[in-house]
């Protein structure tokens, strides 16, 4: 065999014994060697997730302990005000009506109340004046609340049913400080409705509210607004000059409105619509609480006992002035009222009333409402210098202009 040949078929042998040996390397088990790295691999990878679990639970269970501690005992800031982590619950309402269902329910009950009066222009001639307002029934009886200055001066009272029905109705009693009066249809009739009175100290600023009233004019009757409290316990100056407790709202009130219901979300009236800014602004509504009105319901339901006088209170210091006694002095005596029968007079002065001594009006008013129609008071006054009695015989008006 040449060299060539032999050179071939030694080239031919150790390429075979290659790939055989190439072969085998391939197929055979990995080496120890690297077996170790691939298990450290491994080891590694899971030190690194064991790590970032430790550290996701070190964070949810530190968040929980700063929670706890500042939860227990709270944290100041740097200006030393405290901060409340404990979260605000707010009560939730689940008889709420909708507006549609409050109309149903209080509308029936609420009335047109009409008004005619007699006013003197320039002072001698007089004018026959009519007015308007709202109110609302309280009771099957007929009794209607409302406020005062609606019927203040009314000669004449007509009450406007919710179903168009007219009836006439008299004046039973009232409170002008607080504006308030009861009157009462005259006719037995049976009522479209009655009103249930709420809780107005419950009211909450930012609870939604409702007015039903006749604003503006007759052909506007029923007129249904909405809105919320604004703020509660406002002191209002009215128009006779007494500062009362009233809720704000921004529920549109307007001429007309005055002595209709203002209704919260269980359909209760909790106030008395009674006025709204006089100085152009918008929104600015306020009632009278009902709470401040159920306690004189009673008392507003008697009628009221006449004396028929005008009076004006002596005080301590105008008593030194005019060199006389305190008490009540009477500016004038009405004619054919109870005072004039009994023989009072203009100039005379009320020392005393069944015995107790008074020096104010809202003493002799005490007294007068603890009587019923028909009874009678004793009554000590001077005149001329001299201390006499007479007996008072009380009846009962519906003259809202009779002062006392």
């Amino acid at each position: 065999m040449d060299n060539e040949n032999i050179y071939d078929a030694a080239y031919s042998e150790a390429k075979v014994n290659d790939e055989i040996e190439v072969k085998n390397n391939f197929n055979e088990e990995p080496s120890k060697e690297k077996k170790k790295k691939r298990r450290n691999s491994k080891g590694i990878a899971k030190y690194i997730a064991l790590a970032l679990i430790c550290s996701l639970c070190g964070g949810v269970v530190g968040s929980g302990v700063t929670y706890f501690v500042t939860g227990k005992s709270g944290s100041n800031n740097s200006s030393g005000n405290t901060i409340v982590t404990d979260p605000v619950s707010f009560a939730t309402d689940n008889t709420a009506l909708s507006a549609a269902d409050i109309y149903k329910k209080v509308a029936p009950a609420v009335v047109m109340v009409s008004t005619k009066s007699v006013q003197s222009v320039n002072g001698w001639f007089q004018q026959e004046t009519e007015g308007m307002g709202s109110g609302f029934i309280i009771n099957n009886d007929g009794y209607i609340l409302t406020n005062y200055h609606v019927i203040d001066g009314a000669k004449e009272v007509t009450v406007t049913l919710s179903d168009g029905q007219e009836v006439t109705a008299s004046v039973v009693n009232y409170d002008s400080d607080q504006d308030v009066a009861m009157i009462k249809i005259n006719q037995d009739i049976e009522v479209p409705g009655v009103v249930e009175l709420g809780d107005s100290d419950a009211l909450q600023p930012g609870e939604e509210v409702l007015a039903i009233g006749n604003p503006l004019s007759k052909e506007l009757s029923s007129t249904l607004t909405k809105g919320i409290v604004s703020a509660l316990n406002r002191s209002i100056e009215t128009e006779t000059g007494v500062s009362t407790n009233l809720i704000q709202t921004d529920t549109a009130i307007n001429s007309g409105n005055s002595g209709g219901p203002l209704i919260n979300t269980k359909g209760e009236v909790i106030g008395i619509n009674t006025l709204k800014a006089s100085d152009g602004a918008e929104g600015i509504g306020f009632a009278i609480p009902i709470n401040d009105v159920k306690e004189k319901i009673d008392s507003l339901s008697k009628p009221i006992l006449n004396l028929g006088v005008s009076i004006r209170v002596i005080d301590e210091s105008m008593a030194k002035q005019l060199n006389m006694e305190e008490g009540l002095y009477i500016v004038e005596v009405n004619e054919f009222s109870p005072a004039e029968k009994a023989g009072l007079k203009g100039g005379d002065l009320i020392v005393k009333a069944d015995g107790t001594r008074i020096k104010t009006f809202e003493e002799l008013q005490e007294i007068k409402n603890s009587k019923e129609e028909g009874d009678t008071i004793n009554i000590e006054f001077i005149r001329d210098g001299k201390t006499q009695n007479t007996t008072i015989t009380l009846t009962s008006t519906t003259n809202t202009s009779t002062t006392n």
